[in-house]
């Protein structure tokens, strides 16, 4: 597995993915308090104290190099440099070369493409920059808009836990997709 560390900003079709900046804080903010935002997360609307913090955590994750280290990424428009996702990818094990993906869409901006087109460079960078075997994208059952989002990207439907978590009061049932180096690749010969 290689180490990376981003220096320079990624440009998709209508995004540009950057690390995070103290000046993405407004837009944060907006993100992380919203209650619909939060619903299938494992943490509640954030205050503004709270999202000041994860702010700083965001800004400082641009580098990978070891397990459990973050690559966090905002993803802004082109054309106005507006916030419009969230993005991670996580390195869950160097030993068996595994990566999770994860990303959140300002409430504005969701059921436009952008987490598809923020997400797929992600992909990329995984498994070519880092040389992952497999990365995982992890969603509660009912979040039916991310889960076409990880399909989109051409991940498999891998297992649906039942009920395997109480998280905020409620048993959530989490379902995880998955896609392979050689599947990224697609089919050879």
């Amino acid at each position: 597995m290689r180490s990376l560390e981003i220096h320079d900003p990624i440009a998709t079709e209508r995004l540009i993915l950057r690390p995070f900046r103290r000046e993405d804080f407004e837009a944060l903010l907006e993100i992380r308090s919203n209650p619909q935002v939060a619903r299938y997360l494992y943490w509640g609307p954030q205050s503004e104290e709270e999202v000041r913090g994860t702010l700083e955590q965001k800004i400082a994750s641009r580098a990978i190099r070891a397990e459990g280290d973050v690559l966090a990424l905002a993803a802004v428009l082109k054309a106005s440099e507006e916030l419009v996702a969230d993005l991670i990818l996580r390195l869950v094990s160097v030993e068996h070369l595994q990566g999770e993906i994860g990303f959140i869409v300002h409430p504005k901006h969701q059921g436009l493409g952008y987490a598809t087109e923020a997400a797929r460079p992600l992909l990329r960078i995984a498994f070519d920059e880092l040389g992952l075997h497999r990365v995982v994208g992890r969603l509660e059952a009912r979040n039916l808009a991310s889960a076409r989002v990880l399909e989109k990207l051409g991940m498999r439907r891998e297992a649906h836990f039942v009920e395997n978590e109480r998280v905020k009061g409620e048993w959530q049932s989490e379902v995880v997709y998955a896609m392979l180096e050689r599947e990224w690749r697609g089919p050879v010969g």
